[in-house]
């Protein structure tokens, strides 16, 4: 039985992982959960798995909470979290914390050279040039968490990196791949947050509709994978059942295919190495609809191409691109801006923020905040 710990384990990922759990207690054992507010959540799943110890990020939240789960442990704040990451013994850890937040703990992980199932892109996107060097120098196997990802990982299987030609990541396209560019300026955010495929937290499901999810992904499969920009790209497919191909360079592609789940990567994840058997889903191929291809529209996705030459010029620009794209999902949610408004704010705060190459964790953790607390306050002078 595998000892696991779930970060962020009242998010979306979080409870796709509990559904996991519930359907293989035989092979999976929680020894430590964290949540950042929702208590309510993490004690109920507490008290149903018995998990020894519990953490909740918000440390405010400590004067209002007196009653916890028997036979838990609660502590409060991120560096209790960091701390206890330390001393768990574990053998994998889930790091499904939403957004920049979640950095420190994949880096911990890697740290105690725990196997570290990686649902958090900011890690990579911020910080891939550091992760991937202390993956390599440790015991950590890093094992992606997302569909795309996963999918990769498995189509690549034992071949070496120059084996392979290309990757290609699918994209549902969002709420709006069919939406006339004219009615761009009326979308709501009720409108953003109909994903037509997946059932996602807020955040992701903006980053979907401006597919700026699909730029953040293509600079992950880049550290994952090694590959360069130029050999990984993204294509709509609306039915969500191919989920990424591998191009060889003898010429055959390979790729991996179920209905849309979030559980089937979540699984292999941390059964890695092995496939284990479940009826988590079935994907019967006489069921399947016809799968369509098309090409992605930079008009009509700005932020793809945004995300992906601030990629490609590395340094700090990523943490930038992050910063500024949390800052305006995080306006646009609150209704302060357009939904257009966000590719507007996250490419002028690119563009006029001075480069440089290898910044140090400090660093990306410093400017990451600096750039969102920025944006937040002058977004009116961005727009």
């Amino acid at each position: 039985m595998k000892k696991i710990a779930i970060l962020g384990i009242t998010g979306s990922i979080g409870i796709s992982t509990i559904e996991v759990v519930r359907q293989h207690p035989q092979d999976f054992e929680i020894v430590l959960a964290s949540s950042n507010n929702n208590y309510s959540k993490l004690f109920e799943l507490a008290k149903e798995f018995k998990i020894p110890e519990l953490v909740i990020t918000n440390s405010a939240l400590k004067q209002k909470i007196t009653d916890i789960p028997r036979n838990s442990s609660l502590t409060f704040g991120e560096n209790e979290l960091q701390r206890k990451i330390g001393s768990v013994e574990c053998d994998t850890i889930l790091n499904a914390i939403s957004g920049s937040a979640g950095l420190r703990s994949s880096i911990t992980t890697i740290s105690k050279g725990i196997d570290l199932a990686l649902a958090n892109k900011e890690s990579l996107i911020m910080a891939g040039h550091k992760i991937m060097k202390m993956v390599k120098n440790s015991k950590t196997n890093l094992l992606p968490v997302d569909s795309e990802h996963s999918a990769i990982l498995q189509a690549i299987g034992s071949s070496k990196p120059d084996e392979i030609r290309s990757i290609i990541i699918t994209a549902s396209g969002g709420p709006f791949r069919d939406l006339p560019l004219n009615e761009f300026k009326n979308i709501t955010l009720e409108d953003a947050l109909k994903h037509p495929t997946w059932n996602m937290g807020a955040k992701i499901t903006i980053d979907s509709a401006t597919m700026m999810n699909k730029g953040l992904e293509i600079i992950e499969a880049h550290w994952l994978f090694d590959k360069s920009y130029e050999d990984i790209k993204a294509v709509i497919h609306p039915q969500s059942i191919l989920h990424s191909f591998v191009e060889f360079i003898d010429g055959s592609i390979v790729a991996q295919l179920s209905f849309p789940t979030m559980k089937i990567p979540i699984l292999y994840a941390l059964s890695h190495p092995k496939h284990i058997k479940s009826t988590i889903q079935k994907t019967n191929i006489l069921d399947l609809p016809n799968l369509t291809f098309s090409e992605l529209s930079i008009e009509r996705y700005p932020l793809y191409d945004t995300a992906i030459n601030a990629g490609t010029e590395g340094g700090i620009l990523p943490t930038v691109l992050n910063a500024s794209n949390e800052a305006a999902i995080d306006l646009f949610l609150d209704r302060k801006i357009h939904f257009t408004d966000i590719s507007r704010i996250v490419e002028k705060q690119i563009s006029k923020f001075h480069n440089f190459q290898n910044p140090s964790i400090e660093e990306i953790i410093k400017i990451n905040k600096d750039v969102y607390n920025q944006t937040k306050q002058n977004y009116k002078n961005l727009i």
